[in-house]
């Protein structure tokens, strides 16, 4: 069973940063895609970030600049770090694993983020 724990989420001001962790835990094919996902209060589940297991990285266009995605593969860990951060970034951040070869799609429980002006 594939569990995903997130951790770093709180409470930051405008301007300031956040570094979101998701580590992964089970059996999980080794390629795959890691991401972050955001949903904020009465709006739909959005991208924010996704990083493939070779690395190729894509943003949504309200992050990029601002935030980076990275990935630790030994350890099954995602990484977002939030710079710049906006009041409107605020919103439960979900992380992500895409499996490829299997079409699988594991969640983790999600991290509230909030961004005070």
């Amino acid at each position: 069973q594939v569990q995903l724990v997130e951790s770093g989420g709180g409470l930051a001001q405008a301007g300031g940063s956040l570094r979101l962790s998701c580590a992964a835990s089970g059996s999980i094919f080794s390629i795959n895609a890691m991401g972050w996902y955001r949903q904020a209060p009465g709006k739909q589940r959005e991208l924010v970030a996704t990083i493939a297991s070779g690395g190729t990285t894509t943003y949504a266009d309200s992050v990029k600049g601002r935030f980076t995605i990275s990935r630790d593969n030994a350890k099954n860990t995602v990484y977002l770090q939030m710079n710049s951060l906006k009041p409107e970034d605020t919103a439960v951040y979900y992380c992500n694993i895409f499996e490829t070869i299997t079409g699988r799609m594991y969640w983790g429980q999600g991290t509230q983020v909030t961004v005070s002006s």
